[in-house]
Formats: structure tokens, sequence, C-alpha cells
């Protein structure tokens, strides 16, 4: 009996843009961004490379599809109009898209490396922008304020991903802070040590948003 990535003998498997994508997706949960090649996905699908570039030209091409695929939902985050504080809406939506980008293995790599400009992507941006529009910040300032929100967003989970990568046993960035920061004279650093190296990401995401949003709460007066 043939499965979806054994095709019937004799017959080439056939293949589709979601079904690639969300074989190369379960490649990046399993092994990383490093290890996903076009080979490797193509091998998980049982066809040759060449059946791939048919659907994405390049493999930035599929990454950014990846990172469409990954957006989905995030959009809804925010609520309808008047649901909560504007402010509150745009951190439900920083959190939604943090999420998202955690459920994969190094998911904010691949987000941070595209230009996604599908429904999912383009949705979570039109969401935030209505919702600091509807606050009364002008176009420009909105406009802007997309970019500060997803770049923290998308920066913060980056870093969090990173020290938190499997395989690494914990945080060994931690415990080379700890060592440089004893070894010099370091004071303030070194009172501050128990927060630096913890991994606790979520307060320090949520304190960084909190700080952004009470910027953005200034800007618009």
């Amino acid at each position: 009996m043939s499965t979806p990535s054994s095709p019937t003998r004799g017959r080439p498997a056939r293949i589709d843009r979601t079904r690639t994508v969300e074989a190369a997706l379960d490649l990046l949960d399993e092994s990383g961004l490093d290890a996903l090649t076009m080979r490797r996905l193509a091998d998980a699908l049982g066809v040759q490379v060449g059946a791939l570039y048919r659907h994405f030209a390049t493999k930035q091409d599929l990454l950014t599809a990846m990172a469409e695929r990954m957006a989905g939902g995030a959009a809804d985050a925010a609520g309808p109009p008047g649901d909560g504080d504007w402010s509150e809406r745009a951190a439900r939506l920083a959190r939604a898209l943090r999420t998202a980008l955690l459920a994969h293995r190094d998911g904010a790599r691949v987000f941070a490396g595209t230009h996604a400009t599908g429904p999912n992507t383009l949705g979570f941006s039109d969401s935030l922008v209505g919702v600091l529009r509807e606050a009364g910040f002008d176009d420009s300032e909105a406009a802007r304020a997309l970019y500060a929100v997803t770049h923290f967003t998308v920066g913060h989970t980056l870093e969090e991903q990173a020290a938190l990568r499997p395989g690494d046993g914990g945080t060994p960035e931690a415990g080379a802070l700890r060592e440089a920061v004893a070894a010099g004279t370091y004071p303030h650093l070194a009172a501050t040590l128990p927060v630096l190296t913890s991994t606790d990401f979520a307060a320090h995401f949520e304190f960084g948003l909190r700080l952004l949003l009470d910027g953005l709460r200034a800007v618009r007066g």
C-alpha cells in the first residue's frame, strides 16, 4: 500500500504547494532551518528535486511560503473594533505573532528572512494598522508603529529561540555571561545577573512590549 510520501510503484508522486509547505514545516520542526534543504524535502515527499522547483522557483520562495503559513490566524487576535483598549488589542496581536513563531523550531529565523505578501501576513499587518488608526494615530505613525511592533516581536523571538535551541542542553550563553561578569569588574551587571540570565522569556517580552506601547501612547498624546 502506498503512503503520501511513498508513491505507487511506477507512478511519480504528486505534490502541490500546500503539501510541500506542510512537509517543509515538518522537517523544520524535526531538524531545524540549517538542515532544511530542497534535496531533503524532495526525499521526504518521494519526488525528484526538480519537482519542487515547479512550485517554488528558489528555496527563498519556499521559506516565504512557510512564513506565510506560520502567520495564519494571528490577525484574529485583535478582536472586533471596540474590543478593549487599543494598546491591549495591539498587544494581543504581538503575542499572537510570537506564539505563531514559537510553534515552529527556528520559526522566527524563517519569518525574519522573508517578506511574505500573502493574506495571512497582510491580514496581520492590516489588523495592527487598523487598531492604531482607529485609536487616532495618523497614517505615518501607524505605519511606523507596525514596523516597530513587528520588528520587536520577531527580534525578541529570534533571540528566544536561539537561546533555547534544541540539543544545546540549556542556555550556554547564560553561563558564559556569568563567567565573564565574575572575571571582571561589572558591579551593575553582577547585581542584575538573575534577570539577565533568566529564561523567563515571556516576562522579558511583556516588559519590552509594555515599554513600546507606552511610548506609542506618548506619541499619540
